[in-house]
């Protein structure tokens, strides 16, 4: 999925792509929700490559083994940088927020929105955690403020979870 931001830095996203498309492996809901994570993304992001002069940028992800690869473009479609992230320090927070994730979806039908809101603690603190460490991981390539790490975070446990095996993290 790619689309246009609204964001006035040159220090943005302005384009975001899986590599390869994943939609053919989702069910509707994770793709309405990968599509409002983009969409989210694209219209409110802080990305600053270490030592590059600005954009915007084009991000495309692609999960390979463990690892995912963030190729970086200027919207022009010059090459700013490739990195390779090791997931393996996100398995237990992907676990932890499926998990939370999935509980507050079955809480969803029975509670009060009062009780929904005070459960819904737990996958923001994970959600928050996500952001924090993927931040860190990136920090020597690229700076993002916590919301773009947020969205980041969602987006790549997305991709995890419709791309490997159940029970495999």
């Amino acid at each position: 999925m790619t689309s246009a931001t609204s964001t006035p830095s040159s220090f943005r996203l302005c384009a975001l792509s899986l590599d390869p498309p994943h939609a053919s492996k989702t069910d509707s809901a994770q793709q309405r929700e990968q599509g409002v994570v983009i969409s989210d993304l694209l219209h409110n992001n802080i990305f600053v490559p270490v030592e590059h002069g600005g954009g915007p940028y084009q991000l495309v992800l692609a999960l390979m083994d463990r690892y995912l690869r963030l190729s970086v473009k200027t919207e022009k479609g010059a090459h700013v940088l490739s990195h390779h992230l090791s997931l393996t320090s996100f398995r237990r927070l992907f676990r932890d927020y499926s998990l939370v994730c999935e509980s507050f979806a079955a809480a969803a039908a029975r509670l009060t929105p009062d009780r929904l809101e005070a459960i819904d603690m737990g996958p923001r603190a994970i959600h928050d955690e996500g952001s924090e460490l993927l931040r860190e991981r990136l920090k020597s390539k690229v700076e993002i403020d916590q919301q773009t790490g947020r969205r980041l975070f969602t987006l790549i446990h997305l991709l995890v979870s419709q791309t490997l095996p159940a029970g495999v993290d």
